[in-house]
């Protein structure tokens, strides 16, 4: 079975969700075997579930143990997550990079503008530094497709960033400072803007650089330190090909063809009701239609209003409970 990815990418619809949803899960239940093992494990036949709240999610840790790909498939590329010295990582196996660039092109269209219409600046060393990082791979791509001479990456050399910033400040130009935390922080330690109309993205992340900080008062720092109203972010991980984003106080919104749902904390087969608002974070990222599309992840979130969340941390090791069926 060949899934459409037109028909992904035009969902307008709970409707039109549903069905593409249940489409991918009678696809990746039958031909990617890890998911299918799980699947026995938990003892839930493929023709049980009846609608996408019923699908069951795959550990987000297998992807560092499981090569979760169809059988017979061949990677066209494969990315890895960030970890320490020593830390198994994980890896996605992606077998046609194309849907990526169709998904975070069409994404950022979405909550943003067309590529060729903003600066596009990227603060992201400890991403530089590693190969295989997705998030390189869509800024690469981003700042291919704008037309501004000024789009680019700063490593360390947070002088020219400034003098870069101050430069379009004076020129008006519409533009959008994608950075690591960390190295956020360190450049307005060194450097103070008074530039409101700058668009500051965080992709999260200290990278064992700083002390963790808690969103609120990491956003109050950067938004003082660039003079901007709110500070935007970005959700995504190595395992899903589509991103959520938000434009401020960390309530994200998803793409037509990714949905957030909750699961119980302390039962990870079981969805919390949907006026039951704070859980485990399950991602179904319909892009993601060759790998895993249903993924149980370590963040915990908390719903709000029309299909947008928040992120409210994450769990430590020691309380995944019931997740570690197939984790070698």
């Amino acid at each position: 079975m060949r899934l459409n990815k037109d028909d992904i990418f035009s969902i307008s619809s709970e409707e039109e969700f549903n069905a593409q949803a249940l489409a991918i899960f009678q696809y990746q239940a039958k031909n990617i075997s890890v998911y299918g093992e799980y699947l026995n494990l938990i003892n839930r036949p493929i023709d049980s579930v009846q609608h996408y709240r019923e699908i069951p999610f795959l550990p987000i840790e297998l992807f560092k143990s499981q090569k979760v790909l169809p059988e017979h498939a061949q990677a066209e590329v494969i990315f890895t997550s960030s970890g320490t010295t020593g830390q198994i990582t994980s890896q996605h196996f992606v077998e046609d990079v194309s849907v990526y660039e169709q998904s975070f092109r069409l994404a950022f269209q979405q909550f943003y503008r067309q590529p060729k219409d903003l600066v596009i600046l990227a603060l992201l060393p400890s991403y530089l530094e590693r190969s295989g990082s997705s998030l390189i791979y869509m800024v690469d791509d981003l700042i291919k497709h704008s037309a501004q001479q000024e789009s680019g990456y700063f490593l360390y050399n947070h002088q020219e960033l400034y003098d870069t910033l101050i430069s379009l400040k004076s020129s008006k130009k519409k533009t959008i400072l994608i950075g690591v935390t960390y190295a956020l922080l360190d450049f307005i330690e060194q450097y103070q803007l008074d530039f409101p109309e700058l668009i500051v993205m965080e992709t999260g992340g200290m990278k064992g650089k700083r002390k963790e900080m808690i969103r609120e008062e990491l956003h109050a720092l950067l938004s003082t330190g660039f003079n901007v109203e709110t500070i935007h972010s970005e959700y995504g991980m190595t395992e899903l090909l589509s991103q959520a984003y938000s434009s401020g106080y960390g309530i994200f919104s998803c793409p037509n063809w990714m949905k957030i749902v909750l699961r119980d904390t302390n039962d990870p087969l079981t969805l919390l009701d949907e006026h039951k608002k704070t859980g485990a974070i399950n991602v179904i990222d319909l892009a993601n239609y060759n790998s895993c599309s249903f993924i149980a992840t370590q963040d915990l979130g908390k719903f709000h209003s029309e299909n947008t969340f928040e992120i409210l941390g994450r769990f430590d090791q020691s309380d995944i409970r019931g997740c570690n069926l197939l984790v070698q």
